[in-house]
């Protein structure tokens, strides 16, 4: 393999109901660092039907040119025609890095380009960077840092032989580049035609769960508990303190495995990844898996009775003390605030 002939960042420009997904527009954020150190371009790639102004937003976003599919079989995700094109795309155009957001459709499709084109992928990274080859003088790589053994390590991978690079990043780990409509707007058309054997599946229908709590991904405001809620019960006045401040509740781990809380707000290494303005850890001692999820908030204030909690070394106030008495006292003096306001 000539590894001269790959060029280019390419980021996977996830879409659903013909909407481009908010990872996609924080990879080419990260794209747009990982192309100025190659002194190269950033592109994103979009599969669908029918979103040419979604294609433009993706330039508006920083991307220096969307290669644009659109096809019918692309409107909604299904496996093989994804894959197929993917490939097909990579394959013609040769980038040297391809980011996917690591969601439903990306844990999906990302491993089987891999497959394809038999190169590596690393899988949840955390941190991406540009680095010399140590034993190939003047290539550059991308060093893909990813938890490991249960999170309890960090390891860093290198491709070193093999194009393009590939790595799957959560939602909410990389941050988004500035947006302008003043970006020039590049699209290319790339014709597909998808073959008869790729048209196996049919979706015959599609039904939308409408959830009853916000995203916490989206939540500006997180009030999170632990294994020091003692039980779902007590989830209550988090809740009300969620509400009054805007926001929603959130969970570690042990709290989520104890059936207090759904999966679907559990934070850390595997649950979310979220970045809120606010987030208020209620009895979590800071185990490096759910501070992997929650590290990049905004502002972090910790309530917790061990002084020792590593949740502390990361918080930026930090409360000692039994949570039962102190978040009363903030639903109260936060009911106070709104009286007389």
């Amino acid at each position: 393999m000539n590894i001269s002939e790959y060029k280019g960042v390419f980021v996977f420009a996830e879409q659903r109901d013909r909407t481009v997904q908010k990872v996609a527009y924080e990879l080419i954020g990260k794209a747009k660092e990982l192309a100025k150190d190659l002194n190269t371009t950033v592109t994103a790639v979009l599969l669908g039907y029918d979103m040419i102004e979604e294609a433009k937003k993706l330039c508006y976003a920083g991307a220096d040119k969307v290669i644009y599919a659109d096809n019918e079989l692309l409107d909604e995700y299904m496996t093989e025609p994804y894959t197929f094109t993917l490939h097909k795309i990579i394959t013609e155009k040769k980038p040297e890095i391809v980011l996917y957001g690591a969601s439903a459709i990306g844990r999906d499709v990302a491993p089987r380009v891999s497959a394809r084109l038999k190169t590596g992928l690393t899988a949840d990274c955390t941190g991406l960077a540009i680095t010399e080859d140590d034993t190939n003088k003047g290539q550059l790589n991308l060093a893909m840092t990813r938890p490991a053994f249960g999170g309890n390590l960090m390891a860093t991978i290198i491709i070193g032989k093999h194009r393009p690079q590939m790595a799957t990043v959560r939602p909410g780990v990389m941050q988004k580049a500035k947006y302008s409509e003043n970006n020039p707007v590049n699209i290319e058309q790339f014709m597909i035609d998808i073959p008869a054997d790729k048209k196996n599946v049919e979706i015959l229908d599609i039904t939308k769960i409408i959830q009853q709590r916000m995203n916490i991904e989206d939540a500006k405001v997180l009030v999170s508990g632990g294994r020091g809620m003692h039980g779902p019960e007590n989830y209550q006045m988090l809740e009300e303190l969620a509400g009054l401040l805007g926001g929603t509740i959130s969970a570690s781990r042990a709290a989520v495995d104890a059936g207090w809380v759904p999966k679907d707000r559990q934070v850390g290494q595997t649950g979310k990844t979220v970045r809120p303005n606010l987030y208020i850890a209620c009895g979590i001692s800071g185990a490096i898996q759910h501070l992997a999820g929650m590290e990049e908030s905004d502002f972090i204030i910790a309530i917790n009775k061990d002084e020792t909690a590593p949740i502390f070394e990361i918080a930026d106030v930090g409360i000692v003390g039994d949570l039962f008495k102190i978040v009363p006292l903030l639903i109260e003096e936060l009911k106070k605030s709104k009286q007389m306001a």
